[in-house]
């Protein structure tokens, strides 16, 4: 996708051909700085800080985060180590475990001196396949929003309403929710998105904005709870969420405060869409309340806020009162009955097992099958 013009991907490998640069993510939407992962460590820590997040974009860094790993040190030992330290970084999205599992995959059994050079070539690819599903994702979801779009007044807006960051700086580039938006923005549709601040680290008011912002489309930044409020007035024609690991039975984890936005649409008739890429669906867990461990995260995140000044400072202050206990749940489970429909890059299903099952086939089998 563009800044003011200039495209950009999420993460790439720098001259030396061996460091990995990725946006810093913590200082947008004030500054855009390119932060270098030298070491796992580095990649690990950028991970878990969310320097780097997005479910898809933590397992393109996992993979490159094995490739510094292994061109340190391609010992089985180190191997081993590299994995287990990345994997530590992020429990829930499912996309770290499938992309360290896939550079194991190609490494384990590989003699030592060939491991960097294949490291870096698997971990390439996994970028790669992510522009490509990604694009996908948008195809198929343009085909919705032009659907619904037709059943509008002539020359009224298609209302689009997202919550966190799924856009292009959750992936390499295209993002999952957004991929449909920019598809139809770009092809010439008239369309607005409301955006959740997503409170408590704001990734809707900091990334979401600030994408759309550069790219052109015209969107409104909202307090997380007004989005009820403006589905009971008919100004939300359809909710398009991203998702951290989707059940194989359609359940759906995202950032906190999803599943109040599902109960808000299922109540107002309003579609509830899910865009995802197939790594991001756990085939073999089929309870997301019960099953998907919700991360805790510190509660500085909620008890802080960082913002600028009027004179350009970038400050962090305190925003709850002294001494009060904090709970800072970063995730929640949407139940598949409130999910109208999920979006991958193998078309568009029902938020369901035999929905999923249709889609991927092959998959389904396997995991039946473990």
């Amino acid at each position: 996708m563009k800044i003011d013009g200039v495209p950009h991907r999420t993460i790439w490998l720098a001259e030396d051909g061996q460091t990995v640069e990725v946006i810093d993510q913590t200082k947008l939407p004030f500054r855009f700085e390119v932060l270098p992962l030298k070491t796992v460590e580095d990649a690990a820590n950028a991970i878990y800080t969310m320097v780097v997040r997005g479910a898809p974009l933590i397992g393109a860094t996992a993979a490159y985060g094995m490739a510094l790993a292994m061109a340190d040190d391609p010992s089985d030992d180190n191997l081993e180590v590299a994995a287990e330290q990345l994997l530590k970084a992020r429990p829930t999205a499912v996309n770290l475990r499938w992309a360290v599992n896939e550079m194991m995959a190609v490494l384990r059994n590989r003699p030592r001196e060939e491991r960097r050079a294949v490291a870096y070539r698997r971990a390439a690819e996994i970028c790669d396949e992510d522009v490509e599903i990604n694009a996908s994702i948008g195809r198929n979801g343009l085909e919705i929003l032009k659907e619904i779009a037709a059943k509008k007044p002539a020359g009224e807006p298609l209302n689009i309403l997202t919550h966190c960051n799924a856009g292009w700086l959750a992936t390499v580039d295209w993002g999952t929710a957004t991929a449909p938006m920019y598809m139809a923005h770009d092809s010439g549709m008239n369309i607005h998105v409301w955006v959740d601040e997503t409170r408590p680290r704001n990734q809707g008011a900091a990334l979401t904005a600030y994408e759309l912002g550069h790219h052109g489309v015209p969107h409104t930044v909202i307090a997380d709870n007004t989005g009820g409020h403006l589905m009971q007035h008919g100004k939300v024609d359809i909710v398009i969420t991203g998702t951290d690991r989707t059940t194989g039975s359609g359940d759906v984890c995202n950032k906190i405060g999803t599943y109040l936005k599902a109960l808000a649409a299922k109540d107002n008739d309003v579609p509830f869409y899910v865009a995802l890429p197939s790594p991001t669906i756990d085939f073999g867990l089929s309870d997301g309340v019960k099953g998907v461990p919700i991360e805790q995260r510190s509660g500085d995140e909620v008890s802080k806020m960082t913002g600028v000044t009027e004179t350009g400072d970038v400050v962090t202050v305190d925003i709850v009162a002294q001494g009060s206990p904090v709970a800072n749940y970063a995730f929640d489970v949407t139940p598949a009955r409130l999910v109208t429909g999920l979006i991958t890059e193998a078309g568009v299903c029902d938020a369901s097992k035999a929905g999923i099952a249709a889609l991927f086939p092959e998959r389904s089998r396997d995991e039946a099958a473990e």
